[in-house]
């Protein structure tokens, strides 16, 4: 089925569509410190609930990009009702394809989604090419919390080299000269509510929807994500938001 369709079905109960919580997401916001007008971006900005913290904290001027028509609708749906007035726009688009001027923006930001500009590192390189000096690069990335089975790559999809350590995430700024300030590593909570409401979804989904041709697609592959988590995934995959800013010239 479509890829787009199935995060659709799948995550129609997320308000946040990665492990995160959010107070978390507050906590961050509070620390951007933005100034008035400041220029944002957010790659694969979901249902865009990061972009509408940051509009009701500050005056920012936003771009919102996701691939999935679902989620751009979502997030279009959600500043419509909720902030009219705030300067953000959508596009949906492949994330690669977004292209501002060289370090024009006050902040870009991509959590959960490096797979865009193949990887963790280049992922950072691609979002602080678009950032000025002194302004803020974020990202939401996996880590390995101990080594996989093979058992667990097999049942996931998954390669050992997909996914660094928790420092190894950071160092990975660190080597591009970003100043790690802040790290928000999810909890079991955070997992456990971001993995349960999918599960949920999907039920409510085949509850509502007994005729629906993609009936039989959809619960096989949630119900061998749900599998893979509870045996290995809960105790070896993390995931954290990494706060980096670009250095200053001195």
């Amino acid at each position: 089925m479509d890829t787009w369709k199935f995060y659709d079905i799948t995550h129609r109960e997320h308000e946040i569509c990665n492990p995160t919580s959010d107070a978390k997401l507050a906590q961050l916001v509070k620390l951007l410190r933005l100034p008035n007008n400041a220029q944002v971006a957010d790659i694969a900005c979901g249902k865009g609930l990061f972009l509408m913290r940051m509009a009701e904290a500050y005056e920012i001027r936003g771009t919102g990009i996701d691939i999935s028509p679902f989620f751009i609708a979502a997030a279009q749906q959600r500043f419509q009702t909720q902030a009219p007035a705030a300067d953000i726009t959508f596009q949906q688009i492949d994330g690669a394809d977004f292209k501002p001027d060289q370090h024009s923006l006050d902040l870009a930001s991509c959590l959960g989604a490096s797979w865009i500009f193949g990887g963790h590192a280049n992922t950072l390189a691609a979002l602080t090419s678009m950032v000025k000096l002194g302004g803020w690069v974020i990202v939401g990335e996996p880590f390995w919390k101990q080594e996989p089975t093979q058992e667990y790559l097999a049942a996931c999809g998954c390669r050992r080299e997909d996914f660094g350590s928790f420092s190894s995430n950071a160092e990975a700024g660190e080597k591009l000269g970003l100043e790690l300030v802040h790290t928000f590593a999810s909890n079991q909570d955070d997992w456990d509510t971001y993995e349960g409401l999918q599960w949920y979804a999907t039920s409510e989904y085949a509850r509502a929807h007994p005729d629906a041709p993609d009936l039989a697609e959809v619960p096989q592959r949630v119900n061998q994500g749900r599998t893979a988590y509870l045996r290995w995934g809960r105790d070896t995959l993390g995931w954290a938001i990494y706060l980096f800013r670009v250095r200053s010239a001195t």
